[in-house]
């Protein structure tokens, strides 16, 4: 029996499929005993993503309940007019929470959470690379979610609407700390969105079965490879959003004041330019979901896999050119009201794409009513309705009469629940089988498909012609004799209806959901990996695939994977590992040291949400402590990922030997540290957009009278001062990498004169804008001081990573091997460097450049 062939020799066509290697012997135990979970109260440590992603699972769901909750009271104030069940404050706390919780706690992080589980079974991975990042993930979002869900029993919860439009959201409107819970809880449940999306990113591109290039990709991983590029993309401008909100609050810095030069529109574009990408960020994975379903229920192949794929980058792309839809009524000029109106329909041609393939392979196909095919079936008649009023919307004048009315509220709903609550109980009633070891009932789920589906439409549809005769949104009553009666008692009925399936849900998931142990194993006759044989490290071995339903076109996989005759059957250091592969073609490169179970990310995760939850009630001195914890156990968790002495390169079978240690651009970390600066990037973008949105604003008065600005040459010393810092770090990366053993004697001394010069370009800010600068008179003032802020914010954080590197040097665990955390740290300290000219330039130039004009 042939050996698997070297990777050097690895090619795409199914001719090239090796044979499987011998049964290996006594390797099992040894797997079993690094990937065993800690027990007792050290379990809560655990980092294995089949334990983190069911977590993850179950809370966002308590969260959907929540919210469902709140939507029933909100519907049963609504049966009748004048009604005097909740009162208006209760009901725009209510209203405002249940829109905050579906979207930020429940819609991103359901989608997220269920990749944690899926991805590395899908893609027949042992673990995600980053395991403690996204059990800190999971950590933040709970902690932050149940600090935030808590304000709504405090009577303190916010009460503006979820979209927290200023000047109604400013101190004179909301003197409160009702909004502070949602700029400081949100915020903070963003960061874990991202540290999500940076796992998912790496992951997709980085932990593949071998064989697995981007062609054989299942689209599931292609729908979250896009989902988390536009988290990066997207989120950084409500986190710069809420950040300039909370300034204004806290600090009186006019952003949002017209009186003193801010602009409330600037909060609409930053927010929409989050919001409505948002839309499709938790439509795409549910997308991936149905086209991972859809040939398993038709029991064929997916049609048009490359216009799939093709449809989902697209969307993601032309989802960006659309967040001035939500703005056509604020006068606007009329090219930008017919750019975003065409954006706004060209984005359906992509969806329509996606949807008509579906349709042709469950034509192509046997379909059989199960109870993920009827979820499907319910997805594509709700979410063609919610495209079909998308496209009303999308025409302005048509928005001019709908807009804040129930028409718009019945659009929202259609979208969001048939374009993601669908496809997601799909998924869960597809993939419990997965996880447990029984299946979820098929009798019990029609009857839950029933009455979620009835109830979706009796609920959501008499909401169109609600809003069409007059019903405005956001109103906590309304007068008898309208006409309006009828219709919201009908949509309350269907929203009690629609619970009603819910409940039936989690009464079923009780009697049959039991997880660990053997799973319930392939019910579906499904061709994809995560039906593999499985345990707490997921697959046994690691397989070479050959095409993209290698299950139904290799079907002695999961037997040769079960009896470790595949890639990697064991542990070859002791701990637990996973195979990182290259990004294009799926080659295996290296084996990875998988962080283990520890409570260094569980206490960052707990220091970080008290860190905001005291500063949401003004315990400043206390969230300064815990902010300075919340660091020093971020350090304790980064000192423990040092791999120690180096292993020596391992057999991972056939002969194939690959390192248990790699730096540069074929490291995982590398790739996590490109993806941070660019999510750190988008946030100074959106500063500098603010800046420029602002100047433009009041062109007369940028800078306002009485800031005078110093000569050029203190700008282009800043600007030179930066430089010089990037260039000694080259300096001190290129002597790493060279033929002297002694790799950071001479980094330690330039170290010595980076902090200075970092220090000094960021304080070269102060002095180009140093006279009558004042961020509570101006627009300009705010907006140079938040840039400025920033930058020297960023210094810190680079001269913190300095410290760091220089203390792991000092500790022998940095050398001319064993250097990925100090190219790491380069990388950041370049893109630093970079900010810190960028600002220089926008602040030194364009008020100039304005008084030219």
């Amino acid at each position: 029996m042939n050996a698997p062939q070297r990777p050097d020799s690895f090619e795409a066509a199914p001719s090239a499929l090796p044979n499987p290697l011998p049964r290996p012997e006594n390797e099992l135990p040894d797997l079993e005993r690094a990937w065993k979970p800690p027990r007792g109260i050290a379990f809560l440590t655990e980092t294995n993503n089949n334990f983190v992603g069911l977590w993850y699972v179950g809370t966002a769901l308590f969260f959907f309940i929540a919210a469902g909750i709140m939507a029933l009271l909100m519907r049963a104030q609504l049966a009748q007019p004048e009604n005097a069940l909740l009162g208006h404050e209760t009901y725009n706390q209510l209203f405002t929470m249940h829109g905050t919780v579906m979207m930020f706690l429940f819609a991103v992080p359901a989608v997220e959470a269920a990749s944690v589980y899926l991805l590395p079974n899908i893609q027949a991975a042992r673990d995600l690379p980053f395991p403690r990042l996204s059990a800190y993930a999971f950590w933040a979002y709970f902690f932050g979610g149940l600090f935030f869900l808590s304000s709504l029993f405090q009577g303190v919860a916010p009460n503006t609407g979820w979209f927290m439009y200023p000047p109604l959201t400013s101190t004179e409107f909301s003197p409160g700390v009702n909004a502070d819970y949602w700029l400081l809880g949100i915020g903070f449940i963003e960061i874990s969105a991202i540290a999500g999306a940076i796992e998912i990113i790496v992951g997709v591109m980085k932990t593949r079965a071998v064989g697995m290039s981007l062609n054989k990709l299942p689209v599931y991983s292609w729908a979250m490879l896009v989902f988390a590029v536009m988290i990066v993309i997207g989120f950084p401008a409500i986190i710069l959003g809420t950040i300039l909100l909370e300034l204004e609050r806290a600090f009186d810095w006019p952003f949002f004041i017209a009186a003193r030069g801010g602009d409330s529109l600037l909060w609409q574009h930053l927010f929409w330019f989050f919001g409505h990408p948002e839309v499709y960020i938790i439509f795409l994975p549910a997308a991936g979901m149905v086209s991972m379903i859809v040939p398993t229920v038709a029991q064929t192949p997916l049609v048009g896999y490359r216009l799939v794929v093709l449809a989902l980058i697209a969307t993601g792309f032309l989802s960006f050119g659309l967040w001035v839809h939500h703005m056509f009524t604020t006068g606007l000029p009329k090219m930008s009201l017919g750019f975003f109106s065409a954006a706004s329909a060209a984005v359906a041609i992509p969806s329509g794409i996606q949807v008509f393939a579906w349709i042709a392979t469950i034509a192509s196909g046997r379909m059989k009513l199960t109870t993920p095919a009827l979820f499907i079936i319910g997805f594509l008649f709700i979410f063609t309705l919610g495209g079909l009023t998308g496209v009303m919307v999308a025409v302005a004048p048509f928005d001019w009469v709908a807009h804040d009315t129930y028409f718009v509220v019945a659009h929202l709903h259609y979208v969001l629940i048939g374009g993601m609550v669908f496809p997601l109980f799909s998924a869960l009633y597809y993939w419990v089988p997965v996880a447990s070891k029984r299946q979820l009932s098929e009798k019990w789920g029609r009857w839950v498909f029933g009455l979620m589906f009835a109830g979706m439409n009796i609920a959501f549809f008499p909401m169109h012609i609600a809003g069409l005769i007059g019903m405005p949104r956001r109103v906590y009553t309304y007068q008898p004799g309208l006409g309006l009666d009828p219709y919201n008692l009908v949509s309350t009925i269907g929203a009690f209806m629609f619970a009603a399936g819910v409940a039936l849900f989690l009464i079923d998931m009780l009697r049959n959901f039991r997880p660990g142990g053997e799973n319930a194993g392939n019910v579906w006759r499904a061709p994809t990996l995560e039906w593999l044989p499985n345990g707490n490290y997921n697959t046994r071995s690691v397989p070479w695939i050959a095409s993209r339903d290698p299950l139904w076109d290799q079907p002695k996989l999961p037997q040769e994977v079960e009896e470790g005759r595949w890639y990697m059957p064991g542990t070859v250091t002791g701990r637990r590992e996973a195979l990182v592969t290259s990004p294009i073609e799926a080659r295996p490169q290296y084996i990875l040291i998988v962080p283990g179970p520890g409570w260094a990310h569980v206490l960052a995760a707990a220091f970080t949400a008290a860190f905001f939850a005291l500063l949401t009630v003004k315990a400043n001195y206390l969230a300064l402590a815990c902010g300075i914890a919340g660091i020093g156990c971020v350090m304790w968790w980064l000192w423990q990922l040092d791999p120690g002495p180096i292993v020596p390169p391992a057999d991972i079978g056939g002969g194939v030997t690959l390192p248990v240690y790699a730096t540069g651009p074929s490291s995982h970390s590398w790739w996590a540290m490109a993806v941070l600066m660019v999510v750190c990037g988008m946030i100074y973008t959106c500063l500098v957009f603010s800046y420029l949105f602002l100047w433009l604003v009041n062109p007369t008065a940028w800078p306002p009278a009485g800031v005078s600005l110093a000569p050029g040459w203190a700008g282009l010393a800043g600007i030179g001062l930066y430089a010089l810092s990037s260039l000694l770090m080259w300096l001190a990366y290129r002597r790493l990498g060279g033929p002297d053993h002694r790799p950071l004697i001479v980094p330690v001394l330039v170290a010595a004169a980076l902090v200075p010069a970092l220090a000094a370009g960021a304080l070269g800010l102060w002095a180009e804008l140093s006279v009558g600068l004042d961020p509570k008179g101006s627009a300009y003032g705010a907006a140079v001081t938040t840039m400025l802020a920033m930058q020297i914010l960023f210094v810190g954080i680079v001269v913190l990573m300095a410290g760091f590197t220089l203390a792991r040097w000092w500790a022998g665990k940095i050398d001319r091997v064993r250097r990925s955390i100090f190219d790491n740290v380069t990388l950041f300290w370049h893109y630093t460097t970079g900010q810190g000219i960028v600002a220089l330039t926008v602040i030194h130039g364009f008020p100039r450049l304005a008084g030219g004009l």
